[in-house]
């Protein structure tokens, strides 16, 4: 998925105007978050992964792509989704999420 694809993605399906990020993190308007995300995306001088405004973004899109299949899932289904997941912290399941990538020290 690239820039533009998530870019056409929430014009076709807006967000919420309020999102809770994480228990520390709340976007208060996500329009302005978004159109903060697409500038400093395309004023960006280097490689699309080294760019801070990609990676909210990003994250961004998954974010509301998870709760749009949680939300799904607990309409259909009558076990939580996070069953298995309960007790662990959200650093934890973001890498079991495979949200970051681990390098192995250099030696």
């Amino acid at each position: 998925m690239n820039y533009e694809d998530i870019k056409r993605h929430f014009e076709n399906n807006p967000p919420p105007k309020e999102v809770r990020w994480t228990e520390w993190a709340k976007i208060t308007n996500t329009e302005i978050f978004l159109r903060s995300c697409y500038i400093g995306i395309t004023n960006f001088n280097g490689p699309m992964d080294r760019c801070p405004a990609w990676w909210h973004l990003r994250d961004f899109y998954l974010l509301m792509r998870k709760n749009v299949l949680q939300n799904a899932g607990e309409e259909t289904a009558a076990v939580p989704v996070h069953e298995e997941s309960a007790g662990k912290n959200v650093y934890e399941e973001t890498i079991a999420e495979g949200h970051f990538q681990t390098e192995p020290a250099a030696v």
